[in-house]
C-alpha cells in the first residue's frame, strides 16, 4: 500500500542489518577462539613458558580484534535504528490510496447552514470581537502570532468542553487522567511525532537549558498517557485499558503549511481531551469502532453537523495503520474543519515503548496494540459552536444545551 514515505530507504537498511549480524557472527567467532586460547593456557605447565607467551600474545590479538567489532557493531547498529524508525506502519487494506482529496466520506451527520440573501453568517474572529471572547492582539503582544486569550464564555466554553468531553468518556468506562504537558523528546519520537516538511519543521517546543534531559513539550496527551505504560508487561486480563487524558497541545509548526493562520483553526497551543486505548493485538479493530461510536455521540449531542472521513495512505503519520477524521461543518468559514481524529497505531507504538502483555495459555509475551482519539479539541470546536448557533449577524450565539450546566445555566451570549 503507497503511503508517505520521509527519506525512507529500505535497500540501506536490509544492508545495515546484513552487516550487524555479520560483524556479530564475526565477534562470537573470535569470541570462541578467545576462549579456546584460554583453555589452552589454562592447561600448559609453568615449564612451558614460552607455548603460554605465544598463546597470551595471540589471545591479546583475538581481544583487540573483538574490540574492534564491538566498536563497529555499534556504529552500525546506531545507524540502522536511525534508518529503520523512518519506516512507517502498515496500512489497512481499506484505506484509500492518495492525497487528502482522496478521502472516502463515510457518513454525513445534520445538515449544513449555508448562507442566504436573508442570513448573514460571520466568522468565528467576528463573533469573538463582537462579543469580547478572544484576545489576538494582546496574545500577539505577550507571546506572538497564533496564540490567544480566551475570555468572559470564551473561557467558560473552554472550561464546559472538557469537562463535557471527560464526562462522556467515563460513562463509556474510560478513566480519567491528567497528563504532564513536558515528556522526553524520545518518547515523543517512539509514538510516530516527526517532522514532515521537507524543511525539517518539527512539531515540538524544546526546552533548553541544563537541567532540561532533552525534553519538550508534549504536542498531545496521546504521548505521555503511552509513556505510562512504557517498559510495561501486562496480564491479558487487564486488557483493554480505556484512558481519558486532559492536557495542553503545543504545536510549534502552527501556519507552517500557510492555511488558516488566522483566529483559532491553527494555533500554537490549545487544551485537548485524549482517548487513548491499549489492546490485545486481535482487539484493535474493535476498539477503533467503539472510539468513533463514541466521538460520533459527543458531536452529535452538541449540535454539530460533521462528517466522517477514513483518511488516505498520504495522510497517515509514521505510527498510523488507519485513521479517521471528523470535520465539522463551520459557515463562517464557509468550509469543512477537522475537529477530530481516532487512529489505530497496532504495535508500532509499542515496540518502541515496550509494552507487552502475557498472552494464554503459553504465556508467551505479545506486543499491545494501542489506538487513540480526540474527544475533545477546544479551539476547532469553540469555532464550530460559535458560527453554527450564531444569531443576529453574530451578536449572539445559543450555547449548546449540553454544555449550559458548566456555563451558570446560560442559553445565550449576548452582547
Amino acid at each position: 500500500m503507497v503511503r508517505y514515505l520521509k527519506d525512507v530507504n529500505i535497500s540501506l537498511v536490509c544492508s545495515l542489518y546484513e552487516n550487524y549480524r555479520n560483524i556479530i557472527t564475526e565477534s562470537n567467532s573470535l569470541r570462541s577462539k578467545h576462549n579456546e586460547l584460554s583453555k589452552s593456557n589454562n592447561n600448559l605447565s609453568l615449564n612451558e613458558s614460552g607455548s603460554k607467551t605465544i598463546l597470551l600474545e595471540e589471545a591479546k590479538k583475538l581481544k583487540q580484534q573483538i574490540q574492534q567489532k564491538e566498536s563497529k557493531l555499534l556504529e552500525i547498529e546506531k545507524e540502522l535504528l536511525k534508518e529503520a524508525l523512518k519506516i512507517p506502519n502498515d496500512t489497512h487494506f481499506n484505506t484509500p490510496i492518495g492525497n487528502e482529496e482522496n478521502a472516502k466520506l463515510i457518513k454525513q451527520i445534520g445538515e449544513k447552514i449555508i448562507p442566504t440573501k436573508d442570513l448573514s453568517l460571520k466568522d468565528h474572529l467576528t463573533i469573538c470581537k463582537n462579543l469580547n471572547l478572544v484576545n489576538f492582539d494582546q496574545a500577539s503582544n505577550v507571546t506572538g502570532t497564533s496564540w490567544y486569550y480566551l475570555m468572559n464564555e470564551g473561557a467558560l466554553f473552554e472550561l464546559a468542553l472538557i469537562q463535557y468531553g471527560i464526562e462522556k468518556a467515563i460513562k463509556k468506562g474510560f478513566t480519567p487522567i491528567i497528563t504532564p504537558d513536558v515528556i522526553k523528546s524520545e518518547f515523543s519520537h517512539a509514538c510516530g511525532f516527526q517532522p514532515r516538511d521537507n524543511d525539517e519543521v518539527s512539531q515540538n517546543y524544546f526546552i533548553s537549558n541544563e537541567t532540561s534531559q532533552n525534553l519538550v513539550l508534549s504536542a498531545t496527551a496521546e504521548i505521555p498517557l503511552a509513556g505510562l505504560y512504557s517498559n510495561k508487561i501486562l496480564s491479558h486480563k487487564e486488557l483493554p485499558i480505556k484512558l481519558v487524558g486532559f492536557g495542553r497541545a503545543f504545536r510549534s509548526e502552527a501556519g507552517a503549511r500557510g492555511q488558516d493562520t488566522k483566529g483559532l483553526y491553527r494555533v500554537h497551543q490549545f487544551s485537548k481531551v485524549e482517548l487513548f486505548t491499549i489492546t490485545k493485538n486481535d482487539q484493535s479493530d474493535k476498539m477503533f469502532e467503539e472510539i468513533i461510536e463514541l466521538q460520533e455521540e459527543i458531536y452529535k449531542d452538541l449540535g454539530l453537523c460533521f462528517r466522517i472521513m477514513e483518511m488516505p495512505t498520504h495522510e497517515l503519520g509514521a505510527s498510523t495503520y488507519r485513521k479517521y477524521d471528523m470535520e465539522a461543518w463551520m459557515p463562517g468559514r464557509g468550509k469543512w474543519g477537522e475537529i477530530s481524529s481516532a487512529s489505530n497505531c497496532t504495535d508500532y507504538q509499542s515496540r518502541r515503548l515496550n509494552i507487552r502483555y502475557k498472552s494464554p495459555p503459553s504465556n508467551t509475551t505479545e506486543f499491545v496494540h494501542t489506538l487513540n482519539g480526540t474527544a475533545v479539541a477546544i479551539p476547532r470546536l469553540i469555532i464550530a459552536i460559535l458560527e453554527n448557533f450564531q444569531k443576529d449577524d453574530g451578536k449572539s450565539v445559543v450555547i449548546p444545551k449540553v454544555l449550559r450546566k458548566w456555563m451558570g445555566d446560560k442559553d445565550i451570549i449576548n452582547l
